[in-house]
């Protein structure tokens, strides 16, 4: 029998009433272990822990805090290679990945420990005499934090590591499917000098204490990442308390690759923004629109490319494409599969389940041909290792077949004009534009977000975290009359 793990709630590790267990997607016989399941009541213990514990963090000096973030940031990247095993062998994606998440995630840390020595206010004069004005920030307070599985830690610590910067406690609910990291990460933080209840680890359902967690009038700002539909539902129960919300969902990425562009910058694009992760990003590129003039040469190169890739064991070396994550995730990119072929889509290779050494969630990357961007497998966000050709006459047509979405989240275009390079990064209609890169891959430093259904609220990441995670606050002081 393998140890359960516990939550932490209020400075504590608490065992739950259930628990649940967690396996390998790239072993099925290996259960990575059980996770504690915590109860309504223990949700209400930490909810008052987080509201006390706040206020005495929000008075703690900025040194204080500075050092806390940065032990934090420096553990996970010394432990990168640890905890990044752990996490590929949980989530699926492949060793190389799993570690630079968790790298990735202790440059978080280190990022916005720097930025909590960054407080400056504005002042001002008033328009009435001998009165000044003071502008700063204050904490939001409590915050409730909702994270996905695809990107276990580096999602859940761009919303913590600002959290915590700011003077905010946490509460965090991860995603169940990737309970370990969530764990570890929560070991990590709960050494730290930190006052009991500031931070807190609350696995479960979503139905039940998600559900709890974003409707309690304790909780003063929800941060989720997820799907529309959740996301939806998450912002009316919101509502009822007029919770702050801040909400990253779902998308439809397309890469537009011009008759202009690098061929072998084009093919790569699209194969690591499509495949990386095995397609199982919100920035990966599903839908590639190809100029008529280069498609036919684009799809069998890129047809090629993904044939070759290497899917296998997430810790095995070498391994290009993991497992998806779980056998549900799995049975809907068959069927995904399926509809393609009767939408009228060419296979030109891949979207086979395979079997490999070990038991798993594995399928071959998938390119199909011949769609229209108005078909649901082009439509709808699959998070599945299927790239979907769309060809187009010109520019002006691939343009418009970028910006044909509902969601917004990223965009790209391989192109060699300048002009045209320029025209793309002001009018598609996307919160991130790449241009001669994949749709996939962000940097930490500058604000992360979409538009239309990707996204809702202020932006995450870099300085713009601020928006989010503090509240203003505008001081009128008069000086009286001078004597």
């Amino acid at each position: 029998m393998t140890e359960t793990k516990n939550n932490f709630l209020a400075g504590e590790w608490l065992a739950g009433d259930t628990s649940v267990e967690n396996r390998n997607p790239s072993d099925l016989s290996d259960v990575i272990g059980h996770f504690a399941q915590a109860s309504s009541s223990q949700l209400t213990k930490a909810l008052d822990a987080a509201r006390s514990a706040q206020k005495i963090w929000a008075a703690t000096g900025l040194e204080a805090r500075q050092t806390v973030l940065m032990n934090i940031g420096n553990e996970l990247m010394e432990r990168s290679a640890e905890l990044g095993t752990l996490l590929s062998r949980e989530e699926g994606k492949p060793l190389a990945e799993g570690k630079g998440e968790v790298y990735r995630a202790g440059q978080f840390f280190t990022y916005y420990a720097a930025e909590v020595l960054r407080q400056i206010g504005d002042t001002a004069d008033s328009v009435r005499p001998n009165i000044e004005i003071d502008v700063r920030r204050e904490p939001v307070g409590t915050v409730a934090i909702v994270s996905p599985w695809n990107f276990p830690t580096a999602t859940a610590v761009w919303k913590i590591a600002p959290a915590l910067a700011f003077g905010n406690a946490v509460i965090w609910k991860p995603a169940n499917l990737v309970p370990a990291s969530a764990v570890a990460l929560a070991e990590i933080i709960s050494r730290q000098d930190l006052p009991a209840g500031l931070f807190n680890l609350v696995m479960g359902a979503g139905g039940s204490i998600g559900q709890q967690l974003i409707e309690s009038p304790a909780i003063d700002a929800i941060s989720f990442t997820g799907s529309v539909e959740v996301g939806k539902q998450i912002a009316q129960s919101a509502i009822g308390n007029l919770t702050k919300i801040q909400m990253e969902m779902g998308s439809k990425n397309a890469l537009a690759v011009m008759d202009d562009g690098d061929m072998e910058i084009a093919v790569a694009a699209a194969l690591g923004g499509a495949f990386g992760g095995t397609g199982q990003k919100c920035t990966a590129s599903s839908r590639l629109i190809v100029h008529s003039a280069v498609h036919d040469e684009f799809v069998e190169r890129l047809a090629a490319g993904a044939a070759a890739m290497v899917v296998d064991n997430a810790l095995k070396d070498g391994t290009q494409i993991g497992p998806v994550v779980s056998q549900n995730q799995l049975d809907e990119n068959m069927a995904y599969m399926e509809l393609a072929k009767s939408e009228g889509g060419e296979i030109i290779c891949g979207g086979d389940r395979v079997s490999r050494d070990t038991d798993g969630y594995y399928m071959t990357p998938a390119v199909v041909a011949g769609t229209s961007n108005d078909w649901r497998i082009n439509k709808e966000e699959m998070f599945a290792p299927i790239a979907c050709v769309i060809k187009a006459d010109s520019y002006d047509e691939a343009l418009h077949l970028v910006n044909d979405t509902h969601f917004g989240l990223t965009s790209g275009i391989v192109t060699r004009d300048l002009a045209r390079a320029s025209h793309f990064r002001r009018n598609a209609r996307t919160g991130c534009v790449m241009v001669n890169l994949p749709t996939a891959g962000t940097d930490y430093h500058v604000p992360f977000g979409g538009r239309g259904s990707s996204s809702y609220g202020p932006r995450e990441q870099g300085g713009y975290a601020v928006e989010f995670y503090t509240t203003v606050k505008t001081a009128y002081i008069s000086s009286g009359t001078p004597s």
